[in-house]
């Protein structure tokens, strides 16, 4: 054993798995270990936000391109709500996210860029239009 965490991180996490089981607790690698987790969880909020402004980036689509609406669109929004509400449901303690006005800032941020880049939208609200409730909710659609 004993595949040093800057060589293969995959292997290493492998041999702590396999130490944390055994118990063998002075081998483990406490300092890398709580670095991992801690990625981890900045890597769920990342997906949490990165989820958020896709289905806000193309419920901006579906509001203000009337003319391109359709199934493609409706399947994408459908699908992001999903993904959230199963992050949401697998790590309850993501939620707070949902209340918290700098995040909600930057999906916002980030799902007017995509909105501009992938649809040249402009003229767009300075602040999300809708409610957080709306913007989850598997049966709206922006009007």
């Amino acid at each position: 054993m004993s595949t040093a965490y800057e060589e293969d991180v995959v292997a290493w996490a492998d041999e702590q798995v396999a130490l944390l089981r055994a118990g063998q607790w002075a081998l483990l690698d406490i300092e890398h270990i709580a670095e991992e987790i801690g990625d981890m969880n900045i890597s769920h909020r990342h997906q949490l936000a990165h989820r958020m402004a896709i289905l806000v980036a193309h419920l901006l689509k579906w509001q203000y391109q009337l003319n391109r609406r359709g199934a493609s669109w409706k399947r994408t929004i459908r699908e992001q709500r999903e993904r959230i509400a199963k992050l949401l449901k697998k790590m309850p303690s993501l939620q707070h996210l949902l209340s918290d006005t700098e995040w909600i800032e930057e999906v916002w941020a980030d799902a007017l860029s995509a909105a501009i880049l992938q649809a040249g939208l402009n003229d767009l609200p300075k602040t999300l239009p809708w409610r957080l409730e709306q913007v989850l909710a598997l049966d709206y659609l922006p009007s």
